[in-house]
């Protein structure tokens, strides 16, 4: 009697392959009767039978995902921050990793949806635009996303959101956004993600302060009233002993050489620019003490409507008044000084001392602004710069620039020009100091000094004063500066 294998139906059996991560796939067998069994016949040649082929389907394509150019002629970046690593899932605009260039620091997003397979830059090296950023493992074919959409600029705007607290529900955020929130004193399940699938983005946890506390400024950027009390007047004049000499103690460790990037090496070519202007300069000092009466007065009711108030908005409008009298001081200039552009924009920037250095953000149409809107907006601009999260529209634009060196320290200053600006002013610290009121009668006042830098290729020295005079004139009489007002 003839063997009649048992066969099972493979007409599905191709369906059983797990063809992503390579499932061993199903087989069929033929089986036979047991050969201990008293039906056991003699072996004879099964029939040829037609068997399905199943195996391991290759993985999707790797493509490279590489720098887009992020504009305003960058070429290269410095890589600050990872937010994935070798085999994450990513999709579409999911943040890849945070880049600083000499401009502002900016969010790269993912152009593909798939899996991570190489990062090619370690944190803090260079990375230059056209090179590879990542290898993506992709499904198959992917839908190109436009280059615009690659690079999502940090830059916060001014309007608030509404917030909601969800409950229930899983946050997505990255850890940098988690420990910006950490730092901050925020709960992640009361800010609103607008990311890919809700996810929270840097930008909504500082529109989340801007909303809820007004983005307080750094104690340290605000002028003080400097009051020099007996006590501290006798500890300032008192001897000091000589300090004791201790031999030399040989230096360990070795001397470190490292590039020139981001930030810095955008100042080392401003700053090299710069020495190509003949810098005329030019230093007063300003009674502010009705300025300091006035700013006390108006303090509170800012905070109530959640902004700081500081000198600073009253410095900077006066600069805008006096710059609607002497336009070639908003101006700027070509290389060969041939021709000059009068701005319309008063967009003064503010130089802001930050963990990267020296930043010059600039408030935009101050000409068009209240006293209590240019401190909303520096409000913003130095809690952004604070976090190192100054966007470009921030840094780019400036046509007048005040340094504010007297919150540090210090009383006069030489203020070097930003290109192609043609003039910049330096604000000393304020000081309680004795001065002869109209009657001859010693008083307290506050003082302040500044210095003032101009072009001298296109602005004589009379013009300089006569702008000087006139800002000094607006804040040592706060009131004159209301029949300006627009």
């Amino acid at each position: 009697m003839a063997t009649v294998p048992l066969r099972v139906s493979i007409r599905f059996a191709g369906r059983l392959v797990c063809p992503r991560y390579g499932c061993r796939p199903w087989t069929p067998r033929v089986l036979t009767a047991d050969p201990g069994s008293p039906f056991h016949p003699t072996p004879t040649r099964v029939p040829q039978e037609r068997f399905f082929r199943a195996g391991h389907v290759a993985p999707g394509p790797i493509l490279p995902f590489k720098l887009a150019d992020i504009g305003e002629g960058i070429r290269e970046v410095v890589v600050k921050e990872w937010y994935v690593k070798e085999g994450d899932v990513v999709s579409q605009f999911d943040s890849i990793c945070e880049v600083q260039s000499d401009k502002a620091s900016v969010t790269i997003t993912s152009r593909y949806a798939g899996i991570i397979r190489k990062l090619y830059h370690e944190v803090d090296s260079t990375a230059l635009v056209g090179s590879p950023l990542v290898d993506i493992e992709t499904d198959g074919v992917q839908e190109e996303v436009p280059q615009e959409d690659v690079v999502e600029t940090l830059a916060v705007s001014r309007g608030g959101n509404a917030h909601q607290e969800v409950k229930g529900q899983k946050t997505l955020a990255t850890p940098a956004v988690r420990r910006l929130a950490m730092e901050s004193n925020v709960k992640l399940s009361e800010v609103v993600g607008t990311g890919n699938d809700g996810r929270i983005l840097k930008e909504d946890i500082l529109n989340f302060l801007s909303s809820q506390t007004g983005a307080i400024l750094p104690p340290c950027s605000d002028h003080k009233e400097q009051t020099l009390s007996s006590e501290a007047a006798a500890r300032a004049t008192a001897p000091v002993a000589p300090l004791a000499r201790h031999p030399s103690v040989p230096v360990e460790g070795k001397n470190g050489t490292e590039r020139l990037k981001g930030f810095q090496k955008a100042m080392a070519k401003t700053m090299a620019a710069a020495l190509k202007i003949p810098h005329f300069g030019y230093c007063d000092e300003v009674d502010l003490t009705k300025l300091v009466r006035l700013r006390s007065e108006l303090k509170d009711a800012a905070e109530m409507r959640g902004v700081k108030l500081s000198y600073m908005p009253f410095f900077i409008k006066a600069t805008s008044l006096g710059l609607l009298q002497f336009p070639i001081l908003n101006a700027s200039v070509d290389e060969s000084c041939s021709n000059i552009t009068y701005k319309a924009a008063h967009n003064i920037g503010l130089a802001m001392d930050t963990p990267q250095g020296l930043l010059v953000p600039n408030v935009k149409n101050v000409q068009a602004l209240s006293i209590f809107e240019i401190a909303a907006e520096l409000n913003r601009l130095q809690a952004l710069g604070a976090m190192g999260q100054l966007g470009t529209a921030d840094l780019t634009g400036g046509t007048f620039t005040i340094s504010n060196i007297g919150s540090i320290g210090g009383t006069y200053t030489k203020p070097v020009i930003l290109p192609p600006e043609v003039a910049i002013g330096a604000l000393g610290k304020i000081q309680v100091l004795p001065r002869l009121n109209p009657w001859d009668e010693v008083v307290k006042a506050h003082i302040m000094k500044v210095s003032w830098s101009a072009d001298h290729r296109i602005i004589d020295g009379a013009t300089m004063c006569r702008f000087s005079n006139l800002w000094r004139s607006y804040l040592e009489n706060p009131a004159s500066m209301v029949l300006d007002l627009k």
